[in-house]
């Protein structure tokens, strides 16, 4: 009986001509005109190499769990270059219907008071890299880092969360209204 070798499994990444990738160890580091990213991927049956203006992301052997982890890598990869080359925006609304909501950036933090008349401040984490904005009751949050710009929209969006409470009649709360690249 004879066992089949089944051959590896390839993906390619165009690398634009304005971003420059460093790989070192599984540390892949991108910079671009808007910034610039890096994230570690390391796994034993997954190779990335870089050859002249692409990115070659190689599986040692074909199965679905081999090219599920490469899809995943390029996508990690492709969003880094995305925000280098594009600014990750997100857009929150305060809305404060039964109590006026004072919102307002405190170092690496978002401190909302008054909410529901609660004597105790609510906070929520900014993460590193990631900026954030208030004008009136817009909250801009913008980096190049699609992950830390998401999580940070929502630690902002879940410090306003609202329990045992009917969400049809109590909407007062920030959330999420857009998600864009510039």
């Amino acid at each position: 009986m004879s066992t089949k070798v089944k051959p590896e499994i390839k993906e390619e990444i165009e690398i634009p001509e304005n971003v420059k990738i460093e790989l070192d160890s599984g540390m892949i580091k991108v910079s671009g005109p808007a910034g610039s990213n890096e994230r570690e991927l390391r796994h034993p049956t997954v190779d990335i190499q870089k050859q002249n203006d692409k990115l070659i992301l190689i599986a040692k052997n074909q199965n679905k769990n081999n090219k599920r982890l490469l899809k995943s890598f390029k996508s990690h990869i492709s969003n880094l270059i995305a925000g280098v080359t594009n600014i990750y925006v997100y857009k929150l609304k305060i809305c404060s219907g039964h109590f006026p909501m004072n919102v307002a950036v405190s170092g690496s933090n978002i401190v909302i008071k008054n909410f529901f008349a609660e004597k105790i401040p609510r906070h929520a984490k900014i993460l590193k890299n990631v900026n954030v904005k208030i004008d009136s009751d817009i909250i801009t949050v913008t980096g190049t880092n699609k992950e830390l710009v998401g999580q940070t929209a929502a630690n902002i969006e879940q410090a306003c969360r609202i329990t045992n409470r009917d969400r049809r009649v109590f909407m007062d709360g920030i959330y999420i209204t857009s998600k864009d690249d510039e």
